[in-house]
C-alpha cells in the first residue's frame, strides 16, 4: 500500500518484498476452525481445561504445516510465523478467554443516550438488539477498531 503511493508520488526508495502471512492469520483467526474459534467453543463447556484446550488443538491441526506440538509438553503448541516458530502454554488460555461482558452491561451501553457508547456494542447476527451471552471484551473491541479507528482522522 505504501509501496504504491512512494511510486506515485515520485519518492526514491526500494522494493520490500512481504511474505504472505495469510495462512497463519487463518490458522489463528478463521471462522469456524481457527485456534480462536475452537478456544471460544472449547470456553463454552464448563469441565473444559487447558489440557482438554491443547489436546483440541493438536487434533484439529496435527495436519496443518503452521502448527506444531512440541515433543515434551502436553499443553504447549507452536506456530510457525513469518519471524520463525514461537511455542504457545495454553495454561491461561480459557481464563484469559472468559472475559465476558455482563448481559445488564450490554443492556445498558446499548441504550445509552450517548450514540457513541451506544455504537460501542456490535449487532447480533440476527440484527436484533437483544443482548449476547457469550460477548466477550475481545468482540467490542474488534468491533470498534474494525469500525470507528478507520473514520478518525490524524
Amino acid at each position: 500500500m505504501e509501496q504504491d503511493e512512494y511510486t506515485k508520488e515520485e519518492i526514491d526508495w526500494s522494493y520490500i518484498e512481504f511474505v504472505d502471512n495469510q495462512d497463519v492469520l487463518d490458522l489463528i483467526e478463521k471462522k469456524p476452525g481457527g485456534i480462536i474459534a475452537l478456544l471460544d467453543e472449547v470456553c463454552m463447556f464448563l469441565k473444559s481445561t487447558h489440557e482438554t484446550f491443547a489436546q483440541k488443538l493438536y487434533q484439529t491441526f496435527k495436519n496443518n504445516k503452521g502448527f506444531m506440538k512440541p515433543k515434551l509438553s502436553r499443553t504447549d503448541f507452536t506456530i510457525s510465523h513469518y519471524a520463525g516458530e514461537v511455542t504457545y502454554q495454553a495454561d491461561q488460555f480459557l481464563d484469559k478467554n472468559k472475559d465476558y461482558v455482563v448481559a445488564e452491561h450490554q443492556e445498558l451501553m446499548t441504550t445509552s443516550k450517548c450514540s457513541f457508547v451506544a455504537g460501542l456494542i456490535p449487532p447480533t447476527p440476527d440484527g436484533s438488539s437483544k443482548s449476547s451471552k457469550f460477548l466477550r471484551l475481545e468482540h467490542i473491541l474488534r468491533y470498534f477498531y474494525s469500525t470507528f479507528i478507520p473514520t478518525f482522522s490524524y
